[in-house]
């Protein structure tokens, strides 16, 4: 590549950020990185209508947490900045202006009645109504009034718009770096609006003025800002710019049946659709997050990636230096890809496995400490080591392991058929060979046990059985003699004892 590359992640301050917003942030990352590039960040926040307190500062938490932040933004290396567009304003006038000037744009003076006028108008004849070159000259605007008009008319405070004037008769063919030749009618197309009354454009002009501005090398979007990619490169041409390459990435679909996986779907399917927890400043409505339920960044960094792009092998475990060193835009797929929640869960095991024990135990030592359960380090990281195969997340440890804690209340009712007529007598004679043990540790145990079983052959399941149902309650549970070893001797002839008296 001749320039430098320099992608973008461009969201709107509007709510939290989505996880589809989250994977554009991710490929744009994956693609500056692995082409030594630079990632930035710009909040496109011209439409204040419909921006919602604390959602630009959730964008760039959620991307820090991610391990995907962006190397210039909003208060960093801000070498073209102001990198938040509501602090731009002032730019994009002059631009408006270039383009009027030069035939590219118009003043429209249509009032929202007129318009809806023209719209019924069309339907009653079973037509769309399409604000372009078949009407635009028979509409209120400055192509059929003079110059003098027009510029009264402003001053005396109409409020006006200002339309692109779309060429005429011509077809665009574009490339797409994902979807290849795409081509466009410019017939068919409507004449945008890209700067309104109030002083702000929209984000048609701001977007295309930035990316120029900010050299930006390319466009790396959502598959559903494909229908404004012949406006966009209209404008670069009609403001004799050279444009950005365009890649459109292919949709995230629900996980059933067809349509776009939206923000309403995670809580209402059971499962996260933003990267962090979300409080809505105006309804209080809190939505779940991956970081809250206990998804490692990592995990959901690897799941995404894989979610429309694939190396071409096999291979599902990549860490993000493998994605940078993997990832190819001629990979991403032009097909939706469908949201598997059950695959999302089974990436964040594979990662509980690849952790050390350790950090496993620092992230479950607090969730004992605040259930009041004092216990030594020591043996929290065991514990961990023996059910961590068991998990998708950590938050799920405590539910795995209660009975390491707390010796159990009631006997699982299907398990508790095991409990024979001669099961206590052989419990109690088991409890007799325990008590023999010096040593109680799982290798010791198992050995004694097993030794005694055998000189007085009993069968393993009259023991072994009963035997976990006494410790975990149920038959349940890691290697036996392990639960033994954590749990202490004093603690396990004690459950054996209690199981006796209740069974």
């Amino acid at each position: 590549m001749s320039k430098q590359v320099r992608v973008r992640f461009a969201p709107s301050p509007t709510g939290p950020l989505h996880i589809g917003g989250v994977r554009t942030a991710l490929y744009n990352y994956l693609f500056a990185k692995k082409h030594n590039g630079v990632f930035f960040l710009r909040i496109e926040d011209t439409d204040q209508n419909r921006f919602v307190p604390g959602a630009e500062q959730y964008v760039l938490e959620a991307l820090e947490w991610l391990g995907i932040s962006p190397d210039e933004t909003i208060g960093k290396n801000e070498k073209f900045g102001p990198y938040r567009q509501s602090e731009r304003k002032e730019l994009y006038h002059q631009y408006a202006d270039f383009l009027i000037e030069n035939n590219h744009a118009y003043y429209a003076f249509d009032t929202p009645e007129a318009l809806d006028f023209h719209r019924k108008q069309h339907e009653e004849k079973g037509k769309t109504f399409i604000y372009n070159h078949h009407n635009r000259e028979k509409l209120d605007t400055s192509l059929v009034i003079s110059k003098e008009e027009t510029q009264k008319r402003i001053q005396n405070g109409e409020d006006f718009v200002i339309r692109f004037k779309t060429p005429v008769n011509e077809t665009l063919h574009l490339q797409d770096l994902i979807r290849g030749d795409v081509s466009f009618e410019t017939n068919l197309l409507d004449d945008k609006v890209l700067f309104k009354s109030d002083g702000m454009p929209t984000y048609h002009l701001a977007n295309v003025v930035d990316d120029h501005l900010m050299e930006t090398s390319h466009v790396i979007r959502g598959e559903e800002w494909l229908p404004s990619m012949p406006l966009h490169v209209l404008l670069y041409s009609a403001f004799g710019w050279q444009a950005p390459e365009f890649a459109h990435l292919p949709l995230i679909l629900k996980p059933i049946g067809n349509g776009k996986l939206s923000k309403r779907d995670g809580d209402k399917l059971g499962f996260p659709v933003f990267p962090l927890e979300w409080n809505d400043p105006f309804s209080n409505e809190k939505s779940s997050g991956y970081r809250e339920v206990g998804y490692f960044p990592e995990a959901v960094v690897n799941f995404l990636a894989l979610l429309g792009w694939n190396d071409g092998t096999e291979k599902e475990i990549f860490s993000l230096e493998e994605l940078i060193a993997n990832f190819d835009l001629n990979r991403v797929h032009k097909a939706g890809a469908k949201f598997d929640p059950e695959k999302n869960k089974w990436f964040n095991h594979q990662y509980i496995m690849l952790q050390k024990d350790k950090n496993l135990a620092e992230a479950f030592y607090p969730i004992l400490k605040q259930k009041g359960i004092d216990i030594d380090y020591k043996k929290v990281i065991k514990i961990v080591s023996l059910i961590k195969e068991r998990a998708h997340f950590v938050t799920e440890f405590l539910e795995l392991s209660d009975y390491f804690f707390e010796a159990p209340t009631s006997f699982d009712e299907k398990a508790a058929k095991n409990w024979k007529e001669e099961t206590p007598e052989l419990m109690k004679m088991l409890i007799s060979e325990l008590e023999k043990i010096n040593e109680f540790n799982a290798p010791n145990i198992e050995h004694f046990v097993k030794q005694w079983m055998t000189e007085n052959e009993i069968g393993m399941g009259k023991i072994m059985q009963p035997f976990r149902l006494s410790l975990v309650g149920a038959l349940k549970g890691p290697h036996l003699f392990d639960i033994a070893e954590l749990i202490g001797k004093e603690e396990t002839i004690a459950r054996i004892q209690t199981a006796i008296k209740v069974l």
